[in-house]
């Protein structure tokens, strides 16, 4: 299942598609069980961010129940970041930083992130890097061969936002 609906890129756009077109959070299928009659269950609130959404903290995500497996499920706009409290922007520029060969302290200086955060970003990359190289090159050929990771993720940041690049690859692996 894509837990990201990529034409959702804006908190004005989730609003409007919350009240004129709600099923475009609709899952094809359940992630677990994999039956394809999802029922509309209600929301969820969720904290966008940590600075504040156009229309405030906390913001409402739609919730579908399977009734096979009595599980629920729900998919985020592009603008909310899957399992991060930060947006996709903010960890973008701490990870521009990082790439471009700052140190962790000094990108936590620089961005106002906590340092552990931005350890934790350049960790999680780092981990991830080999897999979400491949599957980016797979899907965008251009990228192609760079003597290190460090270019390599500079060219993605360039060429796509970070948002983009993983809304690219949930459609393959998951992602956080």
């Amino acid at each position: 299942m894509h837990r990201i609906v990529p034409s959702v890129t804006t908190f004005d756009q989730h609003f409007q598609a919350l009240t004129e077109a709600p099923d475009v959070y609709r899952p094809r299928a359940c992630p677990h069980c994999g039956s394809a009659m999802l029922w509309r269950h209600g929301c969820y609130h969720r904290k966008a961010d940590r600075g504040a959404s156009p229309r405030g903290n906390p913001v409402p995500i739609c919730r579908y129940s399977c009734p096979s497996c009595s599980r629920t499920c729900s998919r985020l706009p592009l603008c909310i970041a899957l399992r991060r409290w930060y947006d996709w922007t903010i960890q973008q520029q701490v990870l521009r930083l990082l790439l471009s060969g700052d140190a962790v302290h000094r990108s936590s200086r620089c961005t106002g992130r906590d340092r552990h955060t931005v350890r934790r970003w350049r960790d999680w990359l780092n981990q991830r890097s080999q897999t979400f190289a491949f599957h980016l090159r797979s899907r965008f050929p251009a990228l192609g061969r760079h003597p290190d990771q460090a270019t390599f993720w500079c060219q993605v940041l360039d060429s796509l936002s970070l948002a983009t690049a993983m809304a690219w690859l949930d459609r393959e692996i998951i992602v956080p």
